[in-house]
C-alpha cells in the first residue's frame, strides 16, 4: 500500500505544506497559496491531474505527487481542517484579549457626559464622577491677595471648578427645542474659577485632582503632566496629572515597542519568510508598581508626556527603561501603526467610576541577536525572550501568567502584520482588525 501523505509542521506560521512519501519530500504547496484553496482544488481535480501527468511519471507516483489518491487526499484535507481550526481559535483568543481592554456596556455608554471647554469635546465622564467633580470645592484666592506671613487663615471663597450646564442638542429641531428632553447636559470648567488660559485651567484642575487624590479616588500619582486636547494634533487646552486622566475621560496617548530579534538561521529566504522564528523581548514588571505589579509587559512602553515628540519619547523610554542607547534605537526603530481602546474602571473604594480612552502608537525595534536589555529605572525586574509558541499560548484566556492587558493589542497587531502568522481568509480576521481600534483615534 502506498505511503500516507502527511503534512510537515502544519501550524499557523508554516510557510508551506509538504507532501512526504516515507521520509522524502516529493511535493509542496506554494507559500503564497492558501492551504485551504489548495485542498479544495486537489479534492476536485484529482482525476484530471492524474491523467495529465501520466506521460511524465508512473500512475502510482502521479497519484501522490500531482493528483493525490483519494485516501491520501482525505488525510490532507483533515490536516488542513485542523490548521483552519487552529487559526480560528487563535482569532477567538485574540478577540478575548482585545475585549478585556474594552469593557463598557450600553447603559454606561448611553449615560456618558461629555466634558467640554470652549466648545471642544475633551472627554467622556461617568455620571457618578460628574457628581463628585461638581461637589468638589477649592479655595479661591485672587493672585494679588496677600497672605499673612504668620500663616493666618487665607481669605477667599470655596467654589467648584467643574459645573454641569445644558444647551440645546445639535440634533434638536427648532420646533421642539423648548422641551427639556432636547437639552443634553455637559461638564465644563467654571470660567470664573478656572479662567481662560492654559496656566489658570491647569492650576484649577490640579487643585481638584489633589482633593481626589486625598480622598483615594486618584491613585498611582506620577507627577507627570499630560496635554489635554480634543485631538493629538490640536493645541493644548490645559495640562493635568497623568494618573488623573481617566477621571475626565480625556484621550491618553502612549508608545509601545515590540522588541524583535530576527531569525538568524542560514535559510535562503530567511529575510522575508521566516518571521515565525523571530523572538520578542518581554519584561517582568516590578512587584512594587501601582498597576499590574509583577505582570509580563513590553520591553519598553510609556505614556506620551507634554513637550516631547513621539520619537523623542520612544528614544527616551528605550534608554530609561531598558538601557538601549540611542545609537541602537534610532537606526532600528520603525513606526508600525496605532491601536485604541475604551474601558470603564471602578475604584476599589467604590468612590467613582472612571473612563479610560487610550491611543497607543506602535513601534517595532529590531535588536541585535547578542544585545541584552538591562533594567535601569526600577520599574522592571527582568527581561526575557519569547518565541511565537509562547506568545500564542499567552493569548489563551486560561493562561496562568498573562501579559499586561493593553500590551496584547499591540502584539496582536504585530502578529497580523507579520507574514505567515495568520491568514486573512480565516473567519474572525476582520473582527480582530476592527476591534483593535475600538476607541477614538483622533
Amino acid at each position: 500500500m502506498m505511503s500516507i501523505v502527511t503534512i510537515h509542521s502544519a501550524i499557523s506560521f508554516q510557510r508551506s505544506l509538504a507532501f512526504v512519501i516515507g521520509r522524502r519530500v516529493v511535493g509542496q504547496i506554494p507559500s503564497r497559496q492558501s492551504p485551504f484553496s489548495f485542498c479544495s482544488k486537489q479534492c476536485t481535480s484529482t482525476a484530471t491531474t492524474s491523467s495529465s501527468s501520466s506521460s511524465k511519471i508512473n500512475t502510482s507516483s502521479s497519484n501522490i505527487i500531482d493528483g493525490v489518491d483519494k485516501e491520501n487526499e482525505a488525510v490532507l484535507c483533515v490536516a488542513v481542517d485542523e490548521h483552519k481550526h487552529e487559526q480560528e481559535q487563535l482569532l477567538k483568543d485574540m478577540l478575548y484579549r482585545i475585549r478585556e481592554c474594552n469593557k463598557m456596556n450600553d447603559d454606561v455608554r448611553s449615560s456618558i457626559v461629555e466634558f467640554q471647554v470652549d466648545g471642544l469635546v475633551l472627554g467622556k465622564v461617568h455620571p457618578q464622577m460628574v457628581e463628585i467633580l461638581c461637589s468638589t470645592y477649592i479655595l479661591c484666592i485672587d493672585d494679588d491677595d496677600e497672605r499673612d506671613k504668620n500663616n493666618e487663615q487665607d481669605t477667599g471663597n470655596t467654589s467648584p471648578v467643574f459645573e454641569l450646564v445644558s444647551t440645546p442638542s445639535s440634533s434638536s429641531s427648532s420646533s421642539s427645542s423648548s422641551s427639556s428632553s432636547y437639552f443634553r447636559p455637559f461638564l465644563t470648567l467654571s470660567e470664573k474659577i478656572a479662567g481662560t488660559t492654559i496656566e489658570s485651567r491647569t492650576k484649577a484642575v490640579a487643585a481638584v485632582m489633589d482633593q481626589l487624590k486625598m480622598n483615594g479616588i486618584v491613585t498611582g500619582w506620577r507627577n507627570e503632566l499630560y496635554s489635554v486636547s480634543d485631538s493629538f494634533y490640536n493645541p493644548t487646552v490645559f495640562l493635568m496629572e497623568r494618573a488623573a486622566i481617566s477621571v475626565l475621560g480625556v484621550l491618553e496617548y502612549g508608545v509601545h515597542i515590540n522588541g524583535i530579534v530576527l531569525d538568524q538561521s542560514d535559510n535562503e529566504d530567511n529575510d522575508s519568510n521566516n518571521s515565525s522564528k523571530n523572538l520578542m523581548w518581554m519584561a517582568r514588571r516590578s512587584k512594587l508598581k501601582s498597576k499590574y505589579p509583577g505582570m509580563v509587559d513590553h520591553i519598553v512602553a510609556g505614556g506620551q508626556p507634554a513637550g516631547l515628540s513621539l520619537m523623542e519619547n520612544v528614544i527616551k523610554e528605550c534608554e530609561e527603561e531598558a538601557g538601549i542607547p540611542p545609537e541602537i534605537t534610532k537606526p532600528n526603530i520603525y513606526p508600525a501603526g496605532v491601536v485604541s481602546y475604551e474601558t470603564v474602571t471602578g475604584n476599589k473604594n467604590g468612590n467613582g467610576n472612571k473612563i479610560s480612552r487610550v491611543v497607543l502608537f506602535n513601534y517595532d525595534l529590531y535588536l541585535p541577536k547578542d544585545y541584552i536589555p538591562k533594567p535601569l529605572d526600577g520599574e522592571v525586574e527582568e527581561f526575557f525572550l519569547w518565541n511565537y509558541n509562547q506568545i500564542r499560548e499567552s493569548l489563551s484566556p486560561d493562561f496562568n501568567d498573562p501579559i499586561k492587558p493593553n500590551c496584547y493589542l499591540v502584539i496582536i497587531d504585530y502578529l497580523l502584520r507579520e507574514r505567515n502568522y495568520i491568514s486573512p481568509d480565516t473567519k474572525g480576521y476582520l473582527d480582530v482588525v476592527r476591534e483593535l481600534r475600538s476607541g477614538d483615534c483622533i
